[in-house]
């Protein structure tokens, strides 16, 4: 089939609030040298595309600077991280038989070549993403899903959210039988970090409040930990042993409440800051008890690799909250913000 030359797409030109996101139309990209062109079928929403919008990662040494996620972003930009769909063409040095796969993109653009490189960039962010007809990735980090039972709406939700938490799980070596606590339960990277923690065999404690605590519970959490009264408490008669990691996307008051729950050797993985970003905690707590606070950003290689797996096998059942058109990511995006919702909203393009 021929692809157009034309396609919609949503951007923004600057950092602002939901009106500077734009529709308009624009060249179809042409796939460069080792590059594919994937017509996208759903393209999932994450906090990251709201930041990015509002510029809110700040830079080191100056915290409050309007950002991208990495740095100063290059307008206009298509914003759009979380890519499932299917190959309609593929640039120089690609193999041909990619074309007609259904696939997943992975978002990240790395420092290095290897399976263990680091995420310095992002699609939708450092590079033009999903919220369009059509985008282009590098063949390397598209993956062939065909044979995976998973809808596409459900793949369009992996990368980021289920990618970070994977990333989050790998670096805390979370073993079978430990117990986990999980905040911002009810969120994309939350709801997925309870499903591969459980997967992998731990007890899953998960924060949450008010009406999500039921959809959390149902998600597969072991106990689910009411934020509107007293956290510490709730989890020491859940694991009077203590926990042994600590899965994190809230981090501020947060982090300081919680580190002296940990066990021996026990592990804090943050992955956001949902809660704030200055955190104070009793440094005596961390290396009195060996135990370790751990940064990751998203995933590396290996980790995406681990989760197409998952999705292939259809190991994990992301959830689905609501879909919009893509003339609508400004009311997408609102809903977002609003968390009021549990799992994953999508477009359709």
């Amino acid at each position: 089939m021929g692809v157009p030359k034309t396609m919609r797409a949503v951007r923004i030109a600057e950092h602002g609030g939901p009106e500077v996101l734009e529709l308009t139309e624009v060249a179809v990209p042409a796939p460069q040298a080792g590059e594919a062109l994937v017509q996208v079928s759903a393209v999932a929403l994450n906090n990251t595309d709201l930041w990015t919008r509002e510029g809110a990662y700040g830079r080191p040494g100056d915290p409050k600077a309007l950002s991208g996620w990495r740095g100063p972003i290059d307008f206009p930009r298509i914003q759009g991280a979380d890519v499932a769909g299917r190959v309609v063409a593929v640039g120089a040095d690609v193999d041909k038989s990619l074309v007609g796969r259904r696939v997943v993109v992975d978002p990240a653009i790395y420092d290095a070549d290897g399976p263990d490189a680091n995420p310095v960039g992002l699609m939708g962010s450092e590079r033009d993403g999903g919220y369009a007809e059509y985008v282009t990735a590098p063949s390397e980090r598209v993956h062939d899903v065909t044979e995976s039972p998973l809808t596409d709406d459900q793949l369009a939700t992996l990368p980021t959210a289920y990618g970070t938490a994977l990333g989050m799980i790998e670096r805390a070596r979370l073993r079978a039988g430990e117990t986990v606590l999980v905040s911002g339960a009810s969120g994309g990277v939350g709801l997925a970090l309870l499903q591969i923690a459980r997967a992998r065999g731990a007890r899953v404690l998960a924060i949450s409040s008010g009406s999500k605590i039921d959809s959390v519970r149902e998600a597969g959490a072991h106990e689910v930990i009411d934020r509107a009264r007293d956290l510490a408490e709730q989890v020491r008669a859940a694991a009077p042993e203590g926990i042994d990691v600590a899965l994190d996307v809230v981090a501020g008051d947060l982090v300081s409440q919680g580190l002296p729950l940990l066990r021996e050797g026990g592990r804090w993985v943050i992955a956001g800051a949902l809660g704030g970003y200055n955190v104070t905690f009793d440094v005596r707590r961390l290396y009195l008890h060996n135990a370790q606070v751990i940064g990751s950003a998203m995933h590396t290689p290996t980790h995406f690799d681990l989760l197409m797996n998952l999705a292939r096998q259809a190991e994990i059942q992301p959830v689905i909250a609501a879909t919009f058109p893509l003339d609508q990511a400004v009311q997408a995006q609102e809903e977002l913000a609003r968390r009021s919702h549990v799992g994953k909203i999508v477009l359709h393009p």
